[in-house]
C-alpha cells in the first residue's frame, strides 16, 4: 500500500466578490469537502460599518454557530486601507460574534485598486504590516486575523516582504494567489513561487489559484509545498471538486469527473432558493454568471450556456438546461473509481 503524504490538507472556500454569497456557500459545503469558507469583503474606508453591513456580507453570523447550514466555519473579510479603520470594523466584527478576520490584500479589480484597496497595498509593504498589525492588536488574540495577498502588484520583487510583512503583523495564517496583480486571472498559475514565499515564514501558507482537477491539486501542493489549498472559481465550475479531492485523499481512488445532470442540479437549487427573495429577471442574471463559470472544463456547460445566454425568462432558461439522466448525482465511487496514488 503506497502511503498518502497528502491526506491531511484542508481545502478552502475562496471569496468571490459578487459571485459566492451565503446561498453558495451554503450549496457549494453541502458535501464533505471544505473545511472553511471566507465571505465577500466587507469595504472599509474611514469609519465603522453599522452591523447591518455585517450582516449582509456574512449572514452566518445571526446563526448560534458562525457556520454554512453543513457546520462549515464562515470567516469574515475585511478590504481597507486605513489600519484604524480596520482596527475598528474588527471590533465590530468581534461584538457581532465573526470567527476570525481575514485582510484582502489581493483583489485585483480595478475599481478596488484605483481606491487604495486589495492588491494595490502590495507595492508597500510596511502598509501590509501595518493594517494586520492594526487588526491583530485590536481583536487582542480574542480570535485570529488572517491575510491574503499575491505575488505582488506589477511584478514579483515584493512577494517575500510583503507575506513576511503580514506574519510581523501578527497574522496567524496566509492564503496566496500564485498571480500578480497585472497577471489578472491569466494562466499560468506561479506556486513554486508560493513555495518560495514559504520557506520565509513561519504561519501556515495556503496554495490558490488555477486548481481545476485532481492534477492541479496535487501540482499545486508539490510545487508550493503546501498542506492546504483554497478553491475559487474551481469551485463554481465544478461544485464536486473539493468533495473529489477530499474523497481521494481518505480513499486513494479517484471519482469520476462530475456530469453535466450534477452541475445542472445545482443550478436548478440555486435559482429556486433565489427567486424566493429576488425578481426572476435578476435570478436569469445569476444563474447565467455562475453557468459561465462552469464552462471552464465542460463541453456540455459551455454548450448550456451557448444556448440559454440570450434568454430573458426564468422558466424557459431553466428548462433549456437539458440534462442527462440524473444518476450519479451522488458522490460514491463508480465502477470506474481508480486509485490515483500513481499522481504521485
Amino acid at each position: 500500500m503506497v502511503v498518502n503524504l497528502l491526506q491531511n490538507g484542508r481545502i478552502g472556500l475562496a471569496p468571490m466578490e459578487g459571485v459566492i454569497d451565503a446561498l453558495t456557500r451554503d450549496l457549494l459545503t453541502r458535501h464533505a469537502g471544505f473545511d472553511w469558507t471566507v465571505t465577500e469583503f466587507v469595504r472599509v474606508v474611514d469609519a465603522r460599518l453599522p452591523p447591518r453591513v455585517f450582516y449582509k456580507h456574512c449572514p452566518e453570523l445571526a446563526l448560534p454557530q458562525v457556520a454554512t447550514p453543513s457546520g462549515i466555519p464562515v470567516h469574515l473579510q475585511l478590504l481597507g486601507a486605513d489600519p484604524a479603520a480596520l482596527a475598528a470594523n474588527a471590533r465590530q466584527a468581534l461584538s457581532l460574534g465573526a470567527v476570525s478576520v481575514d485582510l484582502n490584500f489581493g483583489c485585483p479589480a480595478k475599481m478596488v485598486n484605483r481606491h487604495d484597496g486589495g492588491a494595490s497595498l502590495l507595492r508597500q509593504p510596511d502598509r501590509v504590516y501595518q493594517a494586520v498589525k492594526a487588526v491583530h492588536e485590536a481583536l487582542d488574540g480574542e480570535i485570529p486575523v488572517t491575510a491574503k495577498i499575491r505575488l505582488g502588484f506589477a511584478n514579483r520583487r515584493l512577494a517575500v516582504a510583503c507575506a513576511q510583512a503580514t506574519e510581523a503583523g501578527g497574522a496567524a495564517q496566509l492564503v496566496v494567489h500564485a498571480r500578480t496583480r497585472d497577471e489578472g486571472y491569466r494562466p499560468p498559475a506561479h506556486w513554486e513561487w508560493i513555495g518560495k514565499i514559504r520557506r520565509h515564514v513561519s504561519i501556515p501558507v495556503v496554495a490558490n489559484g488555477d486548481i481545476w482537477t485532481l492534477e492541479d491539486y496535487w501540482k499545486a501542493r508539490t510545487l508550493s509545498g503546501c498542506r492546504d489549498v483554497m478553491l475559487g472559481r474551481s469551485a463554481l465550475a465544478d461544485p464536486w471538486l473539493a468533495p473529489r479531492i477530499r474523497h481521494w485523499l481518505q480513499t486513494g481512488e479517484r471519482l469520476p469527473a462530475s456530469s453535466w445532470a450534477m452541475r445542472a442540479s445545482v443550478l436548478k437549487e440555486y435559482a429556486a432558493r433565489q427567486r424566493q427573495q429576488l425578481p426572476d429577471r435578476v435570478v436569469v442574471s445569476l444563474v447565467k454568471q455562475w453557468l459561465a463559470q462552469m464552462r471552464q472544463g465542460s463541453d456540455e456547460a459551455y454548450e448550456n450556456f451557448q444556448r440559454v445566454k440570450r434568454l430573458t425568462e426564468l422558466d424557459p432558461l431553466l428548462d433549456s438546461l437539458v440534462a442527462e439522466e440524473a444518476h450519479g448525482t451522488g458522490l460514491a465511487p463508480s465502477p470506474q473509481a481508480h486509485n490515483t496514488h500513481s499522481l504521485a
